[in-house]
């Protein structure tokens, strides 16, 4: 059985946080955030949210390492993911890189 593609995704809260997270389903799960008992804690009482950025990765693993990046990022460059103007590329090693250019 193969493993499902999982996505880092980011999301603006209604008072202009940025979450990290990440899913197989981006979608459904963006949808357990707003509305049901699974989503983050973080983010209860923080809607409406908006998804403002999704990048499909691979493996969970590899997108787990990837979030643990993401969420140590400044504001500044999580905006610039965002924007387009920085790639997730930039920010992990070779390993990783390898893994998510193929």
């Amino acid at each position: 059985m193969t493993e499902p593609l999982f996505s880092l995704y980011i999301v603006r809260c209604a008072d202009d946080s940025l979450y990290t997270g990440i899913a197989a389903d981006v979608e459904k799960r963006l949808a357990e955030h707003q509305s049901g008992p699974r989503g983050a804690k973080y983010l209860r009482g923080r809607q409406p949210l908006t998804l403002e950025f999704s990048q499909a990765i691979g493996d969970r693993a590899l997108a787990s390492r990837l979030e643990y990046r993401v969420k140590r990022l400044s504001r500044a460059r999580k905006e610039a993911l965002i924007a387009g103007t920085e790639s997730l590329r930039d920010l992990h090693d070779d390993q990783v890189s390898e893994e998510v250019s193929a």
